[in-house]
């Protein structure tokens, strides 16, 4: 480790996780249904007809996966609470055993010397919310604000660091506009109320955890470096629609207290009949945040396209005129993502310019990458692209901090292999290797090597 890169004392090193990815235990204690407990029955939703019923059975097994993330070094371990579990109609009062399991998961973390990171909303909507409306329905804003206020009262005095919501463009954009995600709808300005009243809902969230006395309230956006895939004034302005619809939409709002003067050109008739905005919305949107979360995986490369549904009644939100072209020289992952570290410090390097002061201190709250893992003899990965990725990734974020970004920690994504969403369990980006049928968990080489950057640094 001589020549990585040197990182303060006071870096933050982590692992992250999600509720419905990892749990299983979805009828115990009578936690609720979810959108997606719903949507992996749906036939041909997910590969391979998989849920998430089981999962990592880390609602039993979670002191093992402690046990692992102490032996690891992490500093802090970023998990989501599963709001069926805590309230399983999406309002009314605590389920009381369901807060009892992030209870003891709390108390156990801080027991093993690791500091809890919350994040409320991972995508597990209680399907009863849906039934009304789900996120298209600004009520739902207002019920998440009573859920955060359940979850904080019961946890802040112990957990610093809260993460409203994790990657909102998944949950309006493939949950509501392409329906590859749950709730699997497919719709047009609907989808455009499902982000908004997703930014509502985190602004509504904010006052509530600071006043259970969370120290660290911010988001986690899953923004994209995107660049146009020629200089052809055409590739430039759908290069603008992608950041518009990927990352504009989140970082103006919420950073500049204004939605983003491309809208316009990117939705055209959809923005312009929305009725979802109302007057002091902003205000509620852009209180300031403690930090901002940033996933980052991989970079798009877009091109001009035309509408793929010439039927503006029937087009959908995410029908922004732009297509992939990709990245033929890089390596790719499993997921088909070409890798380009160097793209993540670009990312950070122009949100700081164009954010100046209003960029609050950064956490890269996910980042990983999902590989062929084949075990040996004796089960255990050697995933030499993974510590590539990781590697080049990390390095990228010392290579933002000497440019002045302020980053302020980093979380792998994934501690373990797990329900990959409607990949189901066929994609794997854990550090530990996971056994569905037996739940042994092994840890990989990429593991070890995290342990080593962490024991470096100290």
């Amino acid at each position: 480790m001589s020549d990585f890169p040197a990182f303060p004392p006071d870096f933050v090193f982590g692992a992250a996780t999600a509720a419905f990815q990892i749990e299983g235990a979805t009828r115990e204690d009578g936690r609720g249904s979810s959108i997606w407990d719903t949507f992996a029955r749906r036939p041909g939703a997910v590969a391979g007809g998989d849920t998430g019923d089981t999962a990592c059975d880390h609602y039993r097994r979670y002191p093992e996966d402690i046990a692992l993330l102490k032996r690891l070094g992490v500093r802090s371990y970023r998990f989501s609470v599963s709001w069926p579990r805590v309230q399983p109609a999406g309002s009314g009062p605590a389920n009381a055993a369901g807060l009892a399991f992030y209870d003891r998961l709390v108390d156990a973390l801080l027991d093993a010397g690791v500091e809890p990171a919350v994040t409320l909303y991972h995508w597990d909507l209680p399907q009863e919310l849906e039934d009304r409306g789900g996120w298209r329905d600004r009520d739902t804003a207002h019920r998440f604000a009573d859920y955060a206020r359940l979850v904080a009262d019961a946890l802040a005095d112990r957990v610093p660091r809260w993460i409203t919501l994790n990657e909102p463009w998944c949950s309006a954009f493939l949950g509501y506009a392409n329906g590859v995600h749950a709730p699997g709808v497919r719709a047009g300005t609907p989808a455009l109320a499902a982000a908004h009243h997703l930014l509502l809902a985190h602004g509504l969230a904010v006052p509530v955890l600071r006043g259970a006395g969370a120290r660290e309230t911010g988001i986690a956006l899953n923004l994209d470096r995107v660049l146009p895939a020629t200089d052809d004034p055409r590739d430039v302005a759908a290069a603008l629609r992608a950041e518009t619809q990927r990352n504009l939409i989140w970082t103006e709002p919420l950073l500049g207290g204004r939605y983003p003067r491309s809208e316009d050109d990117t939705w055209e008739e959809l923005v312009r009949r929305q009725t979802f905005r109302r007057d002091g919305d902003l205000d509620v949107i852009s209180a300031p945040l403690d930090f901002l979360g940033i996933n980052y995986y991989t970079p798009s490369v877009v091109r001009d396209a035309p509408y793929r549904d010439a039927d503006p009644r029937t087009r959908t939100a995410d029908d922004n005129r732009f297509e992939g072209a990709g990245m033929p020289e890089a390596r790719h992952t499993a997921m088909g993502w070409p890798v380009a570290p160097d793209t993540l410090r670009d990312l950070l390097v122009e949100l700081r310019e164009r954010y100046g002061d209003a960029l609050p201190p950064v956490h890269i709250t996910e980042n990983g990458s999902a590989e062929e893992d084949v075990p040996d003899a004796g089960g255990t990965v050697h995933d030499a692209d993974r510590i590539s990725y990781l590697d080049g990734h990390l390095r990228a974020v010392a290579a933002a901090r000497a440019e002045g970004v302020d980053v302020r920690g980093y979380y792998v994504w994934s501690l373990l292999d797990n329900f990959e969403w409607s990949y189901g369990y066929g994609k794997r980006f854990g550090l530990v290797h996971v056994d569905y049928a037996t739940q042994r968990r092994v840890p990989k080489d990429s593991y070890h090597w995290y342990r080593a950057v962490i024991a470096a640094q100290a």
